[in-house]
């Protein structure tokens, strides 16, 4: 019985990015990126938001707006029932990519999906992701809010790498075409990262993830997927569709016989050639029954992908080759209730569904087949050991042989008494094994469990933090971003009343450093002065962003920032001046250059800026108390990292109130931020006096800040803003 949503709790993020997602008629087969897995996602969606434990599931999707593919996939929302829904988020071009193209725009993609979590005000209690390039914005999203990820891969990148290999493919031409170095670089991160990993057999865990760096097998669950019985239903529940019968009986000379079924994407390791030889080279096969074969949908084989047009054309012409007119059937439109119908016709006609993949991780369709009650033949590596394991229906056989497949599907196709009993195994073993409700109650008593270990992690870690572990920045109103060295430290009971400040406002305002210090200095530094971790940390002069008591790294700051960034050949051209002075190692950072200058032979900036472009470098100089230049990327700075943080984040810079002292805080101290120059400030701050929305305070320290907040009204929380676009 359903509960009450009142009573109801859960709210899960689900994200897949690629291909072309819908909550009806579902485009399945129309290339290779829109296959099994946009299924699995929408009926995981809906049969979740049916559960009496979930209040609400969203489906995080890229909109595409081309006129090559249907306008729903432009719109913005899509209602699924049940407390679902479908949301499609702007990523990249308007037009329709292919997955392997969407990587350089899957920082927007999290940017995006920050901004539509505060403009609902909910941040959701997990998030999961499916295939690695969702996998990618959800680990950031994962870690940038601190809530749990779980995972499901669909396919891996080294899997594939090898399989390409082995077919005698060259890796650089591989990873021109795939770029997978990226892609395995990603699912080792979410391997490390994520909470759950969730497989549909026990193969895919011990042989796929296996072959990664960061397997951790405690962190696998085995969770077959289910099916919609609504759709795929035994032969006496529902009768195949008349118009169907034309479409594919059109093509045979003798549409009588049994019907061997594939349906698969025109993908070489679908083994097409495989099934076709099998067929071609057994007169007494052919004979007893026909040949359907279901390869996505066409209008014209020269307008597909030149791999798909490859696979299409070959088939083709081995069919001309066997001489298999009459034979076989090779439609060309099918919709997904015509492939439900499929089912039906080739049970109804005691016929089989084969699967002549080279190697398969699971297979949805052996299980949609035996929700029909068609027996199958199947590959005997990966998912469907499993599967026939639990059902019963059929037989495994090496694809990688054809004549091994043709004597299956003889044997199978010439004892009717062993048929009967195969469909109903699998009916049987459908029901227990497979359906969508024993899916969820799996799923939502592991996430229940991982929720509570979460809880539990979080009393312990978080008792010296400013939040629960979840960040507030999503959906706080103000943020304070405070200098450490002479701002915030320096006067005891300025600090107390700051930090008594901030905790009674714990949820609506937010509150950071910006440092020229670096992160382990930092923490060092506010552990020594009894100061909670902050809701973020901008460390070593702007070049590096962190959150929370965790330290979450935010990766897109440093993927932002590197743009003309040549550390090496910077450090080298700067040892050509004698008045710097390179500082320790411990100061140096990735994206920083320290260096100690005397001030009386302090070299001008505009020296430093000549020397790099006689060199064609680039970079950025931050002078400061006189006696440091630090050499940052020209993206970076204390300023620039709040800016970027007001778009990330979804937050106008006038909500940002900024306290400094020193030169290499005057950039973050000016533009459409408030701010407070502490009274205890550098002369390097005195040209700032007269400038708009800068604020110098009479008192020292912390109670100059204090002070500035007062003079601000920063308790005043604004209106809600509207999301910023782009």
């Amino acid at each position: 019985m359903e509960l009450p949503r009142s009573q109801k709790s859960l709210y899960i993020l689900m994200l897949s990015v690629h291909g072309l997602i819908r909550g009806h008629d579902l485009e399945l087969g129309r290339d290779a990126d829109t296959g099994g897995q946009t299924t699995y996602v929408v009926e995981l969606v809906r049969a979740l938001s049916r559960h009496r434990g979930v209040a609400k599931v969203d489906l995080l999707t890229r909109q595409i707006q081309d006129p090559q593919v249907s306008v729903d996939y432009a719109q913005s929302e899509e209602d699924l029932g049940y407390g679902a829904r479908i949301l499609r988020l702007p990523c990249g071009p308007k037009r329709y990519l292919r997955k392997e193209l969407l990587w350089p725009h899957l920082d927007q993609m999290v940017d995006r999906c920050l901004h539509f979590l505060r403009h609902q005000g909910l941040l959701p209690d997990l998030i999961h992701t499916h295939y690695a390039d969702a996998g990618y914005v959800g680990q950031q999203l994962s870690l940038l809010l601190g809530i749990p990820l779980i995972h499901t891969g669909h396919s891996l990148g080294r899997s594939k790498r090898e399989r390409l290999l082995a077919s005698g493919r060259k890796e650089a031409a591989i990873e021109r075409q795939f770029h997978l170095s990226r892609r395995i670089a990603t699912e080792e991160a979410i391997l490390s990262h994520a909470s759950l990993i969730v497989t549909s057999t026990q193969q895919e865990v011990t042989d796929q993830y296996g072959m990664y760096d960061n397997d951790r097998s405690r962190h696998y669950a085995v969770i077959p997927p289910g099916i919609d019985t609504s759709r795929f239903s035994m032969v006496s529940r529902r009768k195949p569709d008349a118009r169907l019968e034309g479409e594919i009986d059109r093509f045979l000379s003798n549409p009588g016989k049994p019907l061997i079924l594939t349906i698969c994407r025109p993908d070489a390791r679908k083994n097409l050639k495989g099934l076709l030889k099998a067929y071609g080279e057994d007169k007494r096969l052919q004979a007893s029954a026909n040949l359907v074969i279901v390869a996505g949908n066409r209008d014209d084989i020269r307008d597909l992908e030149e791999a798909q047009r490859k696979i299409l054309c070959d088939l083709l012409l081995d069919i001309d080759r066997y001489d298999l007119w009459g034979k076989i059937a090779i439609p060309k439109h099918l919709s997904s209730d015509d492939v439900s119908d499929l089912y039906r016709l080739a049970a109804s006609r005691y016929g089989l569904f084969v699967n002549p993949a080279l190697t398969e991780p699971f297979g949805l369709t052996l299980i949609e087949a035996a929700a029909s009650g068609l027996p199958v033949i199947a590959p005997d590596d990966g998912g469907p050991q499993d599967i026939l394991g639990n059902c019963r229906n059929g037989l495994l056989v090496n694809t990688l042989d054809s004549s091994a497949i043709a004597s299956a599907l003889n044997r199978a196709l010439e004892d009717k008494t062993q048929w009967r009993q195969w469909a109903r195994n699998g009916i049987a073993g459908l029901k227990y094994h497979y359906s969508w409700e024993a899916h969820v109650a799996k799923y939502i008593k592991l996430a229940s469990h991982l929720l509570h270990r979460e809880r539990k992690r979080l009393r312990r870690q978080h008792a010296f933090s400013l939040n629960d572990g979840k960040s507030p920045l999503p959906l706080v109103q103000r943020v304070l971003i405070s200098d450490i060295d002479n701002t915030l430290i320096g006067c005891k009971a300025g600090l107390e009343a700051l930090i008594s400040w901030l905790y009674q406002r714990t949820g609506s305002v937010a509150f950071g450093v910006a440092t020229g210090r670096s992160l382990e200095s930092t923490i060092a530094l506010l552990k020594k002065a009894d100061i909670p971790i902050p809701n973020v940390l901008i460390t070593s002069v702007g070049s590096e962003i962190h959150y929370g008591s965790q330290l979450r790294a935010d990766q897109g700051w440093a993927r932002h920032i590197c743009h003309l960034w040549r550390r090496a050949a910077l450090a080298e051209a700067l040892h050509e001046i004698p008045e710097l002075e390179l500082q320790t190692l411990d100061n140096q950072r990735e994206f920083k250059l320290s260096y100690n200058v005397k001030s009386d032979r302090v070299p001008s900036l505009e020296s430093l800026y000549r020397h790099l472009r006689e060199r064609k470098l680039h970079a950025k100089f931050v002078y400061s108390h006189q006696q440091f230049i630090d050499v940052l990327p020209i993206r970076a700075s204390k300023g620039l990292a709040i800016r970027y943080l007001a778009y990330k984040w979804g937050l106008p810079l006038c909500n940002f109130l900024v306290a400094g002292d020193s030169g290499n805080d005057k950039e973050m101290l000016i533009g459409d931020t408030k701010a407070i120059v502490v009274g205890n400030y550098s002369t390097e701050l005195e040209s700032l006096r007269d400038m708009e929305h800068v604020y110098f305070a009479r008192n020292n320290y912390a109670s100059g800040i204090m002070e500035g907040l007062n003079h601000y009204g920063f308790d005043e929380i604004p209106a809600k803003q509207a999301v910023p676009s782009t």
